[in-house]
């Protein structure tokens, strides 16, 4: 059979659109809009500076469409941000009975106020375990913040046993954790589990095996940026 009596492969035009609002957002935009009109009415002065923060609010819950990589040797990234930290470190003590005790290698990425703060899950399987602790609000940068912060754990098990442990953490501005995602759901690999409000930090505890995929002071997409991969040399440096 020739290339030209292969069947056709089948083909769409992808274009791009304007990201929506998360329902969790839609109410803080609604309050924010709300809070404008009236401000409005008091002086058409604030108009413009109070609209200005509701189109702000609007964004911060800003929830774009993300393309997942296919591979079972991937773990993708669940959270927009900065890469800030990748060290071997002890597995958090919530976690030991799912994840074991041999220190794993932890990658953070760092939320801003201005990313997107939908988490994803970083490979597709079944949630095991979800454990949400109260806490501090310390700046999320700082690396007492994965046991003193407000945070909430996640455990996905692969359909072929792997487990993988994430953590979103609360900051110096992040006031609310959001699950979306419980205990036996199954999820695809960049599904929306969960996200933080204003400012916030996601921790990703990569298995034995796995070897990081990112560079310190590298950006991560949410659903898309490889953090670790199996078998596969790990990055230690990025082009400047």
């Amino acid at each position: 059979m020739t290339s030209l009596d292969k069947p056709p492969v089948v083909t769409t035009n992808v274009k791009w659109r304007f990201p929506a609002v998360h329902p969790e957002g839609q109410k803080f935009t609604a309050i924010a809009f709300g809070i404008t009109l009236l401000m409005t009415i008091v002086s058409k002065v604030f108009f413009w500076p109070f609209l200005g923060l509701t189109l702000w609010v609007a964004a911060f819950f800003r929830d774009p469409v993300r393309t997942t990589p296919i591979g079972d040797d991937l773990i993708v990234s669940p959270a927009d941000g900065l890469i800030t930290m990748i060290e071997r470190v002890p597995v958090p003590r919530e976690l030991i009975g799912d994840l074991g005790e041999t220190p794993m290698v932890r990658v953070s990425v760092f939320m801003s106020v201005f990313d997107v703060h939908i988490n994803r899950s970083p490979i597709a399987g079944t949630i095991r375990q979800v454990v949400y602790i109260s806490g501090k609000f310390l700046n999320a940068d700082l690396d007492k913040a994965s046991e003193e912060n407000e945070r909430q754990h996640f455990v996905v098990e692969s359909f072929d046993g792997r487990r993988v442990g994430f953590t979103q953490i609360a900051g110096l501005v992040a006031r609310r954790i959001v699950g979306f995602a419980k205990i036996g759901d199954i999820v695809a690999a960049g599904q929306r589990v969960g996200l933080i409000r204003f400012g916030s930090r996601v921790d990703v505890y990569l298995p034995e095996g796995y070897e990081p995929q990112v560079a310190l002071g590298q950006r991560a997409v949410a659903g898309e940026t490889v953090l670790g991969r199996l078998g596969v040399p790990r990055i230690t440096s990025r082009s400047q």
